[in-house]
């Protein structure tokens, strides 16, 4: 497998979190009598870091992979790492992205 696809994976696991997060935390108001679409721009805001983060699999092995790319000079997994985390930054954008275009916006 190459980097495309752990860029790609990456990517739409971050947008997953925050679409599926946002959306099946929204059922809450059924019990509350609130507004789904409050909850689910409530929500989306906060839960972007998270998204991040599992798209990643934790911080620590991309954290220990930059810094032994560093200190090893292997430019070509620090890129790569980088890349992971901009497409997962970018997933998780677009999920909040769409919920704003959805719940209306904040």
């Amino acid at each position: 497998m190459g980097i495309l696809h752990d860029i790609a994976l990456t990517y739409f696991t971050a947008l997953g979190v925050v679409l599926g997060g946002s959306i099946i935390g929204s059922l809450a108001t059924l019990v509350s009598f609130d507004s789904p679409l409050h909850a689910m721009l409530v929500i989306a805001k906060p839960i972007k870091l998270w998204a991040m983060v599992v798209a990643l699999g934790g911080t620590f092995p991309t954290i220990q992979a930059l810094d032994s790319g560093i200190w090893t000079g292997e430019f070509r997994l620090i890129l790569q790492h980088l890349a992971l985390i901009i497409s997962s930054f970018l997933g998780a954008s677009t999920g909040y992205w769409l919920i704003l275009a959805v719940a209306g916006g904040e």
